[in-house]
């Protein structure tokens, strides 16, 4: 009689587990479920190129298609960036204002499907300057939706720094490259 029992419920657990759909097919095609926000800040400098990024756990889903929820908006610890060593942080946290302006926001809104990608709007606000762009794209890879903007220092009205008496000068122009890593 045990042994029926079980072969019984063994047929039942197969039979239920088989007809299981994978997770992939039960989330819908527009929706996106972002799980962290990676920004980078990407440039030159008289004395090579230099790369400072922030990484930080941010939940949120979009609904491509929706007039429910179609944006995302967070707000980024400008004291975070690590560019590589301790005198490159303390010259960007410098240049960004921190102590004034410790924090920055970024807004993306009306995403859209264009191709294999998606296009949307932009705003990022850094010291108390918003830049805003139109139909910026952001590249569908595997694990995230990557998108770049150009920008200079005098956009945000701020002085690229330089050192040693202006023998080390950051370039006027950097670029802010955003991922949204999905889930």
């Amino acid at each position: 009689m045990h042994r029926l029992s079980i072969m019984v419920m063994g047929l039942v657990l197969s039979f239920l587990l088989g007809s299981a759909k994978p997770i992939s097919s039960l989330i819908d095609p527009n929706t996106i479920i972002i799980d962290r926000l990676e920004i980078e800040i990407l440039g030159n400098s008289t004395v090579g190129k230099y790369s400072c990024s922030n990484s930080l756990s941010y939940r949120d889903t979009i609904y491509l298609n929706s007039n429910t929820k179609n944006s995302l908006k967070s707000e980024i610890s400008m004291n975070n960036f690590e560019c590589g060593n301790r005198i490159m942080n303390k010259d960007v946290k410098t240049t960004v204002k921190a102590t004034k302006f410790p924090k920055s926001t970024v807004t993306i809104t009306n995403i859209k499907s264009f191709g294999t990608n998606y296009k949307c709007s932009l705003n990022f606000r850094i010291t108390d300057k918003t830049l805003s762009y139109q139909n910026m794209i952001l590249k569908t890879t595997k694990e995230s939706l990557e998108g770049s903007v150009a920008v200079n220092f005098s956009d945000i009205a701020l002085e690229p720094p330089t050192k040693m008496g202006g023998i080390i000068k950051v370039k006027d122009e950097f670029v802010i490259h955003f991922n949204l890593y999905k889930l």
